[in-house]
């Protein structure tokens, strides 16, 4: 019997199959990793050359999840069992190994002389866990005052990124989201890609973006950043945003 290829997988999470598989299994996941850090590593070097030893001390931000941790495994859990992911349950774990070419850029501009921030949006009561966990994998100056986590009521990072920047030169910044940069939050599905044309200049330069297939504010703005919907109704918003061949 023909298998019905319209018919709609067991539960939601079924549907991000091939997007963990890749994240896991691809030669060229882990490429882009060593070649956004490599990157990194080149600019980092320009830029320290180019300044002046006096002024505010140099900085590099970076988001801490499908940037420097990986929690696929946790993605694949949720595949495998269809159960909804609940971060709450995950980062107190502090189990998440470290992604290829991270710990090793972290402790190059470390010992450069470069403060390290790590900006997140987990929650501030998942502080100590993270923490954990970034000292597991070597972070350095993994501790209170450069782990940033969300706070109550705070809707993104730019806040954070800020405070940073008033006693730092920020050199470059590291996400797997574009809303680990300024001027991307809460965008909608055609303002982000646009936005991207606008900045792009910037990525390779100060922006180094690793890709995340599995989840992000790329879906977000889909369900315009409404994760309540229904499992049907964000099915049926994934399936109308295709753009497919017409014959």
């Amino acid at each position: 019997m023909a298998q019905n290829l319209t018919k709609p997988p067991s539960h939601l999470q079924e549907q991000n199959t091939m997007s963990v598989l890749w994240f896991q299994s691809s030669g060229e996941a882990k490429a882009l990793y060593y070649q956004g850090y490599s990157i990194g590593k080149m600019r980092l070097n320009e830029l320290l050359k180019k300044k002046q030893m006096k002024g505010l001390k140099p900085a590099v931000v970076l988001d801490i999840d499908e940037t420097i941790l990986d929690n696929s495994p946790y993605q694949a859990w949720s595949v495998v069992t269809g159960k909804d992911y609940n971060w709450d349950e995950w980062f107190p774990l502090a189990q998440t190994k470290a992604l290829p070419g991270a710990v090793e850029f972290l402790q190059y501009a470390y010992a450069k002389g470069v403060d390290l921030y790590y900006i997140s949006n987990r929650k501030e009561n998942q502080k100590e866990a993270t923490i954990k966990n970034l000292q597991l994998v070597g972070a350095p100056q993994a501790d209170e005052n450069h782990v940033l986590l969300r706070q109550p009521g705070e809707k993104s990072k730019e806040v954070r990124r800020q405070q940073v920047a008033k006693t730092h030169d920020i050199l470059l910044l590291f996400g797997d989201n574009l809303s680990d940069f300024s001027g991307f939050d809460q965008l909608s599905v055609t303002d982000r890609i646009q936005a991207v044309d606008n900045h792009r200049e910037e990525f390779g330069k100060k922006l180094i973006v690793f890709p995340n297939p599995m989840y992000g504010d790329w879906e977000g703005a889909i369900y315009n950043y409404d994760y309540n919907k229904s499992n049907e109704e964000k099915a049926k918003q994934r399936k109308e945003n295709l753009k497919p061949y017409q014959p």
